[in-house]
Protein backbone atom coordinates (compact mmCIF):
# COMPACT_ATOMS: atom_id res chain seq x y z
CA UNK A 1 0.00 0.00 0.00
CA UNK A 2 1.57 3.64 -0.84
CA UNK A 3 1.71 6.33 1.64
CA UNK A 4 0.72 8.28 -0.98
CA UNK A 5 -3.28 8.08 -2.02
CA UNK A 6 -3.55 8.20 -5.44
CA UNK A 7 -6.28 5.94 -6.34
CA UNK A 8 -9.60 4.59 -4.62
CA UNK A 9 -7.85 1.15 -3.06
CA UNK A 10 -5.30 3.36 -1.37
CA UNK A 11 -7.73 5.36 0.00
CA UNK A 12 -10.32 2.32 0.54
CA UNK A 13 -7.23 0.68 1.93
CA UNK A 14 -6.49 3.52 4.59
CA UNK A 15 -10.05 3.34 5.73
CA UNK A 16 -10.35 -0.43 6.26
CA UNK A 17 -7.16 0.21 8.64
CA UNK A 18 -8.23 3.22 10.33
CA UNK A 19 -11.43 1.10 11.35
CA UNK A 20 -10.54 -2.20 11.68
CA UNK A 21 -8.57 -3.83 14.80
CA UNK A 22 -6.47 -6.86 15.69
CA UNK A 23 -10.14 -8.23 16.66
CA UNK A 24 -12.26 -10.26 13.63
CA UNK A 25 -14.78 -8.04 12.15
CA UNK A 26 -17.24 -9.04 9.42
CA UNK A 27 -17.13 -8.14 5.67
CA UNK A 28 -20.77 -7.06 6.16
CA UNK A 29 -20.14 -4.45 8.89
CA UNK A 30 -17.01 -3.41 7.12
CA UNK A 31 -19.27 -2.85 3.87
CA UNK A 32 -21.78 -1.01 5.91
CA UNK A 33 -19.57 1.24 7.69
CA UNK A 34 -18.15 2.62 4.57
CA UNK A 35 -21.49 2.88 3.71
CA UNK A 36 -22.63 5.48 6.45
CA UNK A 37 -19.49 6.84 6.03
CA UNK A 38 -20.24 7.76 2.44
CA UNK A 39 -23.92 9.01 3.76
CA UNK A 40 -26.03 6.07 2.54
CA UNK A 41 -24.25 6.16 -1.05
CA UNK A 42 -22.45 2.91 -1.24
CA UNK A 43 -19.38 4.57 -2.94
CA UNK A 44 -17.18 1.21 -3.01
CA UNK A 45 -18.54 -1.82 -5.37
CA UNK A 46 -17.98 -5.30 -4.38
CA UNK A 47 -14.93 -5.41 -7.05
CA UNK A 48 -13.15 -2.75 -5.20
CA UNK A 49 -13.51 -3.91 -1.62
CA UNK A 50 -12.12 -7.37 -2.49
CA UNK A 51 -9.52 -6.03 -4.55
CA UNK A 52 -8.60 -3.84 -2.21
CA UNK A 53 -8.66 -7.04 0.76
CA UNK A 54 -6.90 -8.88 -1.85
CA UNK A 55 -4.13 -6.30 -1.95
CA UNK A 56 -3.78 -6.06 1.78
CA UNK A 57 -3.24 -9.64 2.51
CA UNK A 58 -1.04 -9.69 0.10
CA UNK A 59 1.08 -6.92 2.11
CA UNK A 60 1.12 -8.92 5.09
CA UNK A 61 -1.38 -6.05 6.34
CA UNK A 62 -4.70 -8.39 6.87
CA UNK A 63 -5.43 -11.77 7.62
CA UNK A 64 -9.26 -13.04 5.37
CA UNK A 65 -11.15 -15.32 6.84
CA UNK A 66 -13.68 -15.10 3.94
CA UNK A 67 -16.63 -13.98 5.49
CA UNK A 68 -14.23 -11.66 7.96
CA UNK A 69 -10.83 -10.08 8.77
CA UNK A 70 -8.89 -8.73 10.88
CA UNK A 71 -4.77 -7.31 11.23
CA UNK A 72 -2.08 -8.33 11.36
CA UNK A 73 0.89 -6.92 14.01
CA UNK A 74 1.90 -5.01 10.72
CA UNK A 75 -1.18 -3.95 9.80
CA UNK A 76 -2.47 -3.29 13.46
CA UNK A 77 1.17 -0.78 14.16
CA UNK A 78 0.90 0.97 10.72
CA UNK A 79 -3.57 1.45 11.94
CA UNK A 80 -2.35 3.14 14.81
CA UNK A 81 -0.22 5.29 12.96
CA UNK A 82 -3.14 6.49 10.64
CA UNK A 83 -5.45 6.74 13.93
CA UNK A 84 -3.43 9.40 15.67
CA UNK A 85 -2.37 11.25 12.54
CA UNK A 86 -6.15 11.41 11.27
CA UNK A 87 -7.67 12.07 14.46
CA UNK A 88 -5.15 13.51 16.82
CA UNK A 89 -6.56 10.95 19.61
CA UNK A 90 -3.79 12.24 22.36
CA UNK A 91 -4.07 15.70 24.14
CA UNK A 92 -0.11 15.94 23.64
CA UNK A 93 0.10 19.61 23.82
CA UNK A 94 -2.41 20.10 26.25
CA UNK A 95 -0.94 17.85 28.92
CA UNK A 96 2.37 19.95 28.54
CA UNK A 97 0.32 23.32 28.62
CA UNK A 98 -1.56 22.62 32.09
CA UNK A 99 0.92 20.81 33.77
CA UNK A 100 3.54 23.29 32.60
CA UNK A 101 1.28 26.25 33.54
CA UNK A 102 -0.29 24.77 36.89
CA UNK A 103 3.15 24.43 38.17
CA UNK A 104 4.40 27.85 37.04
CA UNK A 105 1.18 30.09 38.25
CA UNK A 106 1.93 27.82 42.16
CA UNK A 107 5.75 28.28 41.60
CA UNK A 108 5.01 32.41 41.46
CA UNK A 109 1.73 32.44 43.55
CA UNK A 110 4.29 30.60 46.20
CA UNK A 111 7.13 32.74 45.65
CA UNK A 112 4.92 36.07 45.97
CA UNK A 113 2.88 35.14 49.27
CA UNK A 114 6.66 34.31 51.17
CA UNK A 115 7.69 38.07 49.48
CA UNK A 116 4.48 39.68 50.13
CA UNK A 117 3.48 38.08 53.77
CA UNK A 118 -0.26 37.82 53.30
CA UNK A 119 -2.24 36.43 55.84
CA UNK A 120 -4.00 32.74 55.00
CA UNK A 121 -7.42 34.22 54.03
CA UNK A 122 -6.15 36.70 51.63
CA UNK A 123 -3.74 34.19 50.00
CA UNK A 124 -6.23 31.39 49.71
CA UNK A 125 -8.38 33.51 47.40
CA UNK A 126 -5.39 35.13 45.55
CA UNK A 127 -4.61 31.61 45.09
CA UNK A 128 -7.76 30.34 44.22
CA UNK A 129 -8.64 33.72 41.81
CA UNK A 130 -4.78 33.17 39.95
CA UNK A 131 -5.65 29.61 39.32
CA UNK A 132 -9.36 29.77 37.49
CA UNK A 133 -7.96 32.44 35.78
CA UNK A 134 -5.17 30.58 33.96
CA UNK A 135 -7.20 27.49 34.15
CA UNK A 136 -10.13 29.00 32.16
CA UNK A 137 -7.66 30.98 29.64
CA UNK A 138 -6.01 27.57 28.47
CA UNK A 139 -9.69 25.82 27.90
CA UNK A 140 -11.10 28.96 26.24
CA UNK A 141 -8.11 29.33 23.89
CA UNK A 142 -7.43 25.65 23.52
CA UNK A 143 -10.79 25.27 22.52
CA UNK A 144 -11.58 27.73 20.15
CA UNK A 145 -7.52 27.59 18.75
CA UNK A 146 -7.82 23.86 18.59
CA UNK A 147 -11.22 23.22 16.26
CA UNK A 148 -9.72 26.28 13.75
CA UNK A 149 -6.35 24.92 13.45
CA UNK A 150 -8.22 21.54 13.22
CA UNK A 151 -10.34 22.36 10.63
CA UNK A 152 -8.07 24.48 8.38
CA UNK A 153 -5.15 21.40 8.34
CA UNK A 154 -8.46 19.10 7.36
CA UNK A 155 -9.28 21.04 4.66
CA UNK A 156 -5.84 21.50 3.36
CA UNK A 157 -5.09 17.80 3.50
CA UNK A 158 -8.90 16.97 1.92
CA UNK A 159 -7.70 19.20 -1.05
CA UNK A 160 -4.39 17.34 -1.27
CA UNK A 161 -6.03 14.10 -1.40
CA UNK A 162 -8.76 15.63 -3.82
CA UNK A 163 -6.01 16.79 -6.15
CA UNK A 164 -4.36 13.60 -6.00
CA UNK A 165 -7.17 11.52 -6.64
CA UNK A 166 -8.64 13.72 -9.78
CA UNK A 167 -5.89 12.17 -11.67
CA UNK A 168 -7.36 8.77 -11.66
CA UNK A 169 -8.56 8.23 -15.65
CA UNK A 170 -11.70 6.58 -14.62
CA UNK A 171 -14.85 8.80 -14.19
CA UNK A 172 -16.34 6.25 -12.22
CA UNK A 173 -13.96 5.30 -10.46
CA UNK A 174 -13.05 9.33 -9.62
CA UNK A 175 -16.40 9.98 -8.61
CA UNK A 176 -16.73 7.26 -5.84
CA UNK A 177 -13.08 8.33 -4.41
CA UNK A 178 -14.40 11.64 -4.43
CA UNK A 179 -17.44 10.40 -2.78
CA UNK A 180 -15.60 8.35 -0.43
CA UNK A 181 -13.23 11.39 0.40
CA UNK A 182 -15.58 13.92 1.46
CA UNK A 183 -17.57 11.11 3.68
CA UNK A 184 -14.06 10.54 5.63
CA UNK A 185 -13.19 14.34 6.35
CA UNK A 186 -17.00 15.08 7.71
CA UNK A 187 -16.45 12.19 9.97
CA UNK A 188 -13.01 13.46 10.79
CA UNK A 189 -14.40 16.66 11.77
CA UNK A 190 -16.94 15.56 13.74
CA UNK A 191 -14.11 13.23 15.74
CA UNK A 192 -11.99 16.01 15.90
CA UNK A 193 -14.57 18.81 16.91
CA UNK A 194 -15.57 16.37 20.10
CA UNK A 195 -12.02 15.68 20.99
CA UNK A 196 -11.03 19.21 20.88
CA UNK A 197 -13.50 19.81 23.81
CA UNK A 198 -12.66 17.05 25.48
CA UNK A 199 -8.61 18.29 24.95
CA UNK A 200 -9.69 21.10 26.53
CA UNK A 201 -11.58 20.58 29.33
CA UNK A 202 -8.43 18.07 29.78
CA UNK A 203 -6.06 21.24 30.02
CA UNK A 204 -7.74 23.28 31.98
CA UNK A 205 -8.39 20.36 34.70
CA UNK A 206 -4.52 19.71 34.86
CA UNK A 207 -3.49 23.53 34.92
CA UNK A 208 -5.84 23.99 38.17
CA UNK A 209 -5.29 20.82 39.91
CA UNK A 210 -1.41 20.57 38.99
CA UNK A 211 -1.32 24.43 40.66
CA UNK A 212 -3.71 23.77 43.29
CA UNK A 213 -1.67 20.92 45.16
CA UNK A 214 1.49 22.67 46.16
CA UNK A 215 -0.87 25.64 46.78
CA UNK A 216 -3.19 23.61 49.24
CA UNK A 217 0.19 22.41 50.80
CA UNK A 218 1.72 25.59 50.98
CA UNK A 219 -1.18 26.98 53.00
CA UNK A 220 -2.47 24.36 55.06
CA UNK A 221 1.11 22.92 56.55
CA UNK A 222 2.80 24.52 59.20
CA UNK A 223 6.23 26.42 58.71
CA UNK A 224 8.73 25.76 57.28
CA UNK A 225 7.34 22.27 56.08
CA UNK A 226 4.92 23.59 53.78
CA UNK A 227 7.54 25.52 51.92
CA UNK A 228 9.48 22.51 51.40
CA UNK A 229 6.66 20.14 50.31
CA UNK A 230 5.12 22.43 48.23
CA UNK A 231 8.36 23.36 46.57
CA UNK A 232 8.61 19.58 46.68
CA UNK A 233 6.13 18.71 44.62
CA UNK A 234 6.25 21.34 41.72
CA UNK A 235 9.66 19.88 41.32
CA UNK A 236 8.13 16.54 41.04
CA UNK A 237 5.12 17.68 38.43
CA UNK A 238 7.88 19.58 36.67
CA UNK A 239 10.66 17.19 36.90
CA UNK A 240 8.90 13.76 36.70
CA UNK A 241 5.80 14.08 34.74
CA UNK A 242 6.45 16.92 32.16
CA UNK A 243 9.76 15.99 31.77
CA UNK A 244 9.10 12.09 31.06
CA UNK A 245 6.10 12.53 29.40
CA UNK A 246 7.82 15.18 27.05
CA UNK A 247 10.98 12.67 26.65
CA UNK A 248 8.63 9.79 25.71
CA UNK A 249 6.59 11.77 22.97
CA UNK A 250 9.71 13.56 21.37
CA UNK A 251 11.95 10.84 21.20
CA UNK A 252 14.59 13.01 22.83
CA UNK A 253 16.89 12.17 24.88
CA UNK A 254 15.94 13.23 28.62
CA UNK A 255 19.39 15.50 29.82
CA UNK A 256 17.85 18.29 26.84
CA UNK A 257 14.39 17.69 27.78
CA UNK A 258 15.65 18.50 31.63
CA UNK A 259 17.73 21.18 30.31
CA UNK A 260 14.69 22.84 27.97
CA UNK A 261 11.91 22.41 30.62
CA UNK A 262 14.31 24.20 33.23
CA UNK A 263 15.61 27.08 31.30
CA UNK A 264 11.57 28.21 29.72
CA UNK A 265 10.61 27.57 33.65
CA UNK A 266 13.00 29.79 34.89
CA UNK A 267 12.64 32.57 32.64
CA UNK A 268 9.08 32.79 32.92
CA UNK A 269 9.34 33.01 36.73
CA UNK A 270 11.63 35.25 36.64
CA UNK A 271 10.41 37.62 34.42
CA UNK A 272 6.95 37.27 36.22
CA UNK A 273 8.26 38.35 39.40
CA UNK A 274 10.16 41.23 37.73
CA UNK A 275 7.18 42.41 35.99
CA UNK A 276 5.04 41.99 39.32
CA UNK A 277 7.77 43.58 41.58
CA UNK A 278 7.17 47.03 39.18
CA UNK A 279 3.45 46.72 39.25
Amino acid sequence: MSLEIQNLEDLLGILILVVSSKRVISKNRLKHRIKSICEGNFCVDGRDFDGTIKSMVEEGLVIDYGGSIRLTEKGARISSEWKSFLYKDEPVLEIVVGIADGSITSLIVIISLLIAGLTSKVALIASLLSLAVVALTNFSSFLLGGMTEDLADLATLQNLIAYSLSDIPDTGERKRALLLTRGIFNLLRAKRGRFSIYASLACGAITFFSGIIPLAMFLLLPNPIDVLLSLLTIGVMIGVFLVYYRSRKTKMPWNIIVFQTVVVIAVAVTVSLLLSSYI
